[in-house]
């Protein structure tokens, strides 16, 4: 018997269940006598061997259902190198469970912090295939991550809802949208919704910028103005800080909740508009996945299931041209994709009217 463990680590999105069930399906199709092993919590239940021993009809039903039927939890890659509460070692207890259970090998379905901790895993000796999981569509190596288009979808949305009431009341509404490091899901949504400015991390603003394209709507008639900003949009004066010097602005706190509030009161002081402030949170992560992540989802999984029939480990399943690909684990950890602010994506976006805040 083949014995393959799997988990769902860090933050949840739409498919998760839907990969799994395309690893899976794939496994029971290619290998005749196999078990998948189901770590409940992500890392944590393999760190606790906290388990259950998974049957094909487990994986069936989920391909629509959102969440993970596992469980997950957020392991900060930083302090898998520190004992637990209890003095346990992580890393030891991690290769224990894997090796107690006879496990051939470790199916991780996880983001950026995910994939660094599956790589350590793998220098540790243990074999590893991982799939790129992340709202953010921020994981080096791949075109696309599954979740991300769902999230788009869900944002989208909350654009879309803005637009009316935005217009009935001309006021400035802000969407402020997930994404602390990296712009992907701002830009998407905020194109798609027909936001009018777009803040994101990779593109610093200047509030002065952004206020005068406001202004320039209102002096042409338009009575409202839609922003998408992302929830790690900074100010040219915060980017021209030291890591340092920015860390010790950040301890001292700030009155605003978050940056499109603080965004939010600047507008409001320097044009006398009347502005809002709409927060879809982690309904970006919830609901059932959109039939695009549904399709991703079960090419990855299989791919997935692939290459462990193969017994091909230590690489991530990732999308190439629309082709489902393998790249080598050690090359994705620790490294995110990022917005370029000078892509096409961002100069299109220019031609039909949209300001970045830059200039």
């Amino acid at each position: 018997m083949r014995r393959v463990g799997i988990l769902t680590s860090g933050g949840d999105c739409q498919s998760l269940n839907a990969t799994m069930r395309g690893v899976a399906k794939a496994l029971y199709n290619l290998i005749e006598d196999v078990e998948i092993v189901g770590f409940e919590e992500g890392y944590k239940g393999l760190m606790y061997a906290d388990y259950q021993i998974m049957k094909p009809s487990d994986f069936s039903g989920i391909l629509t259902r959102g969440g993970t039927i596992l469980g997950t939890s957020r392991q900060p890659f930083k302090q898998m190198r520190e004992p637990d509460a209890n003095g346990l070692d992580k890393v030891e207890a991690m290769k224990h469970t894997y090796k107690k259970l006879r496990l051939e090998c470790l199916v991780v379905l996880g983001g950026n912090g995910s994939q660094k901790t599956a790589n350590l895993l793998r220098e540790e000796g243990l074999n590893i295939v991982s799939l790129p999981k992340t709202i953010d569509n921020d994981l080096w190596g791949t075109d696309m991550t599954f979740g991300f288009q769902s999230a788009v979808n869900i944002a989208t949305n909350a654009i879309d809802c803005i637009h009316t009431t935005a217009a009935s009341h001309g006021r400035v509404f802000i969407v402020e949208i997930m994404g602390h490091k990296v712009g992907w899901l701002t830009l998407h949504a905020g194109i798609a919704g027909g936001a009018d400015i777009i803040l994101l991390p990779e593109i610093p603003y200047d509030i002065n910028i952004v206020c005068d394209a406001i202004k320039k709507r209102a002096s042409s008639g338009k009575r409202f103005s839609i922003l998408a900003v992302a929830e790690g949009a900074i100010s040219k004066e915060d980017a021209s800080l030291s890591k340092k010097e920015l860390k010790e602005k950040k301890k001292k706190g700030s009155m605003y909740p978050s940056v499109a509030y603080e965004i939010g009161a600047k507008i409001a002081e320097v044009t006398g508009q009347e502005v809002r402030v709409t927060v879809p949170g982690h309904m970006q992560r919830g609901g059932e996945p959109c039939p695009y992540d549904r399709v991703l989802s079960t090419r990855l999984g299989a791919a997935a299931a692939l290459l462990i029939k193969n017994k091909e480990y230590g690489y991530m399943v990732a999308v190439k041209n629309n082709e489902i690909t393998k790249v080598p684990l050690a090359d994705v950890a620790g490294k995110l994709k990022y917005v370029d602010p000078k892509c096409s994506m961002i100069r299109e976006a220019k031609l039909v009217g949209i300001s970045f805040g830059d200039e």
